[in-house]
């Protein structure tokens, strides 16, 4: 099955001012989300990207937007499915005042219970997310074949829920995995279970392309050799 690189958005206007976006309209990139979307068709060069999916929110899509722009021939589809959390009566509130919410408490240390006011809950969020890529992985196999690369464009919180999906950790372990604004994290999909390759990596990716030789369902003994 194929190769999902997440790419989180480049950091935007919310991430700056400290507030939950979540499905806010109308934020941004900051300039420095914006250079970092314009470095990411550089970082990705070596790699034969089949498609593009991505949030409907406005930061991934510019996030996205100079890697299209570079790849003129490449497919963009959009899928709510991987949109933010949706965070009911916490969107567009201050972190720093939520952080004295008791469902803060419960976000950070037992998130498969929680549940926003006039929100959805975390459990939600990661079962559409995780469906969103059985159903492309699927589609981007029977389109392009079994060693093909595809980018979902992101968010932190979703990125974070598919990683435990893939692990087999349970979505209450999830806030130890850090994902930083527009980097990339690289999960290989086989018939048995996924590989996590990248966790938010910020930097070179041309070793997560494909090579000459079929890759194998098993992990190597003692750990593999690496890129060559």
């Amino acid at each position: 099955m194929p190769t999902l690189l997440l790419v989180r958005h480049g950091r935007s206007t919310a991430n700056t001012e400290g507030l939950l976006a979540g499905w806010t309209p109308g934020v941004a990139l900051d300039e420095r989300g914006a250079g970092q979307a314009a470095a990411l068709p550089g970082r990705l060069a070596a790699l034969p990207l089949s498609e593009v999916v991505a949030s409907p929110l406005q930061r991934c899509q510019e996030t996205i937007r100079p890697l299209l722009d570079a790849r003129p021939g490449l497919t963009a589809h959009t899928d709510d499915r991987i949109g933010e959390c949706h965070y009911g009566d916490w969107t567009g509130r201050k972190l720093a005042e939520l952080k004295d919410e008791p469902l803060m408490e419960v976000v950070q240390a037992h998130p498969s219970a929680a549940a926003f006011p006039g929100g959805e809950s975390m459990r939600a969020m990661q079962t559409r997310a995780a469906e969103a890529v059985r159903e492309w992985n699927a589609r981007v196999e029977r389109d392009h074949g079994a060693d093909a690369v595809y980018l979902m464009c992101s968010h932190g919180d979703i990125i974070k829920s598919l990683v435990a999906e893939a692990l087999g950790l349970h979505l209450d372990l999830f806030q130890r995995i850090s994902v930083d604004p527009c980097s990339v994290t690289a999960i290989r999909y086989t018939r048995l279970r996924p590989y996590l390759v990248r966790l938010g990596d910020t930097g070179d990716l041309a070793a997560l392309a494909p090579r000459d030789e079929t890759p194998s369902d098993d992990a190597p003994v003692g750990g593999g050799a690496g890129a060559p």
